[in-house]
Parts: structure tokens; sequence; C-alpha cells
């Protein structure tokens, strides 16, 4: 996008608001995609988004900051409101977008790895029954999103050629 891969837009926001940056992959290029930052492998052999956010908290020593790496439009100041709402209430903390929760961007405590476990266990790999399973949520509502950005283009993500050509146009704005 712009000359600029969206896996370095999305490592720019985040440098700036945590300690250390760990990409959660399977593939194995993944080691050549940012330079210098670790890789993580999925702990659980099942598919799905929540396998990844498990491996994440699993790494992760108090909480963990989660963004997905096809998330371009996502900035520091959304991702301090998240982890910040985190810390202040030792719970998940997870915003919402224009089609509801962002599971994928989103803060998670190190303590919600017995119910991320507890999900994958019973074959509920879907983010939102995790959530729906968690024992506390600090959710963000839409309007305090939208003091910092439009909800549809901070949350905004890229899973097509069409999504691309989108997200272009957006970034040319």
């Amino acid at each position: 996008m712009g000359g600029r891969r969206i896996i370095d837009r999305v490592a720019a926001a985040l440098r700036p608001v945590v300690s250390s940056v760990v990409l959660v992959s399977n593939d194995p290029d993944a080691g050549g995609w940012l330079p210098g930052t670790p890789v993580m492998r999925d702990r659980r052999a099942e598919r799905g988004g929540l396998v990844g956010v498990h491996t994440a908290i699993a790494h992760a020593t108090d909480f963990v900051l989660v963004v997905a790496w096809d998330m371009p439009f996502v900035t520091p100041p959304l991702l301090l409101l998240i982890r910040d709402r985190a810390l202040d209430s030792g719970l998940a903390a997870v915003p919402e977008g224009p089609r509801g929760p962002e599971p994928m961007c989103a803060a998670y405590p190190r303590g919600a790895l017995g119910d991320a476990d507890a999900a994958i266990d019973a074959g509920e790999l879907t983010l939102s029954r995790f959530i729906d399973r968690l024992s506390g949520v600090a959710r963000i509502p839409r309007t305090e999103v939208e003091r910092i950005g439009d909800p549809a283009r901070l949350f905004f993500n890229v899973n097509s050629p069409a999504d691309l050509a989108a997200a272009e146009r957006l970034a040319a704005r």
C-alpha cells in the first residue's frame, strides 16, 4: 500500500506502544517478514484466529496487545487506548468497530489463557465465542474509538485483492 507493506505499517503503529513486537505465524518464511522480530509458532494444532491469539497470550508475561497483520490503518493512539484500558481494568480490552467487537485488535491478560484453552478444547474456534467466555472484558465503545478516528478505517482489514484496492484508495486520501 503506497509502497509500504501492510505488516510494516502495523509494526510501526505497535512499536511506540509496546515493549516488544512478536509475530505469530506458522509460515516458514515468517522469519524474514520483520527482520529482528521473534516469530512464535502456534502452540495448538487446531486452525483459526483464536489459535494465534492463544499463542500470543501464552507468551505474554502479563498482557498482550494483539493486532492482525492485515489491518493497515491501526494507529498508535488507538493501540494506546486499548493497552491502557487493559492495564487500568486488569481485564481484556476489546474495542467496538462498525461490525461489533474487534477481537483481532485487542488486549488480553495472561489469565485469559485458560479461557482460550477451554474454547479450543470445546471446538469453539471463533474469537467472538472466546470473548463471550472471558470472565471479564473492558469493552471500548465505538463512540470512544471515534474520538481517535473513523472505526471503519481504523479496523479495515485486507482479505482479498478488492480489499487491497480499497485500502490503496483509503491510503491515498
